[in-house]
């Protein structure tokens, strides 16, 4: 007999049916299963724009979950508004006995999750959470003294240590005929333009949506995974996975993505490197949901509290170059500009844009956190927080504060020919590939037959970066003293 008569499954980034605890759950343990997705008005009335691919990526992604419900006799009731006043109506409407949900890291969704939970209980409806968006959670991998770690490289050990085929397996989904139940509403998905929000770019960038999305991108990725070891630190080449969107939003399942990356890398062969490589990645990924679990106050303080008292100069005008792209700096100024049109930056760019805007220009760290919070399509507050600091110096496991970026040398190591700056810095599409670093080098001459000025078609540099390097270095000193 089910232990419940009535449950509703409450998605929020987890927009799949497939290996989805929380789901698993409630139909292993219900007669009948409801299943919700709130657009939560507190979340999308804050956005700075009506036009967020993010926005649009989600709607066409509850599309198609709701279709795949539906193919099982269910429906996903999709309502917009506040999710603490939403999440009990609807709980109470329904008359449920438990409402089922992956559980979230993030201060603010704990919070809300805590004032659900808190409502629901008043009215004798359990809130039941699971284990989903990781593969290890909370206090499941401490250091030998039983403490969370600061450290990744130990912290990797001893995952891989712990990790057993069980942390890897799928949570199976059993949708029994006449289990899932329909929207007694019987409410459409509401359409971009009714949600209030405009349509973007994404059809022209190619980013595919949903579950299917997700299965086509990690199909193209298989083909490259071999060089994935390497590939990744260029961003002029399509070296990397493209799934860090699918991931945040849950169209995939993480579980599956790490059991894919140790049995290949496991296995031998061609792939062995580059899945070992992305395993890490992997695991990275839940060292910055612990750290964000176990340190809230990361998300406005330096991990290390010396830290927070560097006084930064923070001028505006900088950061205004900056976050428009027009540093001076060919690699950071097509960082920054592919952010602002595409809401993408490869990884290595994402480090060296930010160590610029820390370490050469002096601003805050959490500005520049903010300013990528605002406008990448794959943002997640801990691996967004976590990556935030570990190039400004000041988190746990972070790059060492007197190791600072050569912008210059990173431009010449990391896109050699110039591919990915002339993609996103057409005005320097007709420069020499010696100069294509480093600009404003170019002798008038050469200026004058690549037909770009420096300070006139593309800015100079806007500080020098080895006196920017030492006058940070004097920053970090004494904040420590």
């Amino acid at each position: 007999m089910a232990e419940f008569t009535r449950a509703l499954c409450w998605f929020r980034r987890d927009l799949r049916d497939h290996d989805h605890a929380a789901l698993a759950a409630a139909l292993d343990r219900s007669e009948h299963v409801h299943c919700l997705f709130v657009f939560d008005t507190d979340i999308l009335d804050a956005l700075p724009s009506r036009s967020d691919r993010r926005v649009e990526f989600i709607q066409a992604s509850v599309d198609e979950l709701d279709a795949a419900l539906r193919r099982n006799g269910g429906r996903l009731m999709v309502r917009r508004g506040s999710s603490t006043a939403v999440l009990p109506d609807i709980a109470a409407a329904l008359n449920v006995d438990a409402v089922f949900v992956n559980r979230d890291y993030e201060p603010a969704a704990k919070a809300r999750d805590a004032r659900v939970a808190t409502q629901l209980a008043e009215r004798g409806v359990r809130f039941l959470e699971f284990k989903d968006q990781v593969v290890f959670e909370r206090d499941e991998i401490l250091t030998k003294t039983g403490t969370p770690f600061t450290v990744y490289t130990p912290y990797k050990n001893a995952w891989l240590g712990a990790l057993t085929t069980t942390h890897l397996a799928p949570h199976v989904v059993r949708a029994n005929k006449g289990q899932l139940r329909p929207d007694p509403e019987n409410r459409p998905v509401p359409t971009l333009g009714e949600l209030g929000f405009e349509k973007t770019n994404l059809d022209a960038m190619g980013i595919a949506r949903g579950m299917q999305g997700a299965k086509r991108m990690l199909a193209e990725f298989r083909k490259r995974i071999s060089s994935y070891a390497t590939a990744r630190d260029f961003p002029g080449v399509n070296g990397t996975s493209n799934l860090s969107m699918h991931l945040r939003f849950g169209t995939i399942s993480v579980r599956s993505l790490a059991a894919e990356a140790h049995d290949r890398s496991l296995r031998g062969g061609p792939d062995a490197a580059g899945a070992g490589t992305w395993l890490s990645e992997l695991i990275w990924r839940d060292f910055y949901f612990m750290v964000l679990d176990r340190h809230p106050r990361v998300v406005e303080h330096a991990f290390k509290p010396e830290f927070d008292r560097i006084a930064f100069p923070n001028d505006p005008a900088r950061f205004d170059a900056w976050r428009e792209g027009r540093t001076g700096y060919p690699l950071v100024d097509a960082g920054m500009r592919q952010l602002r049109t595409t809401g993408m930056m490869h990884n290595r760019v994402r480090m060296i844009t930010a160590s610029f805007l820390v370490k050469d220009l002096h601003v805050d760290w959490r500005w520049g956190e903010r300013h990528f919070g605002a406008l990448l399509n794959d943002y997640d507050l801990a691996a967004n927080n976590g990556g935030w600091q570990w190039a400004a110096s000041t988190g746990t496991d972070a790059q060492p504060y007197f190791r600072v970026f050569n912008p210059v040398t990173q431009s010449k190591r990391f896109d050699p020919d110039g591919v990915y700056i002339r993609r996103f810095v057409p005005e320097l599409t007709n420069v020499p590939d010696e100069f294509i670093h480093a600009p404003w080098t170019m002798p008038p001459l050469a200026q004058v037959e690549s037909g770009t000025s420096i300070g006139r078609d593309y800015p100079s540099p806007i500080v020098d970066h080895d006196e920017s390097r030492r006058i940070a270095l004097e920053l970090f000193r004494v904040s420590r003293l």
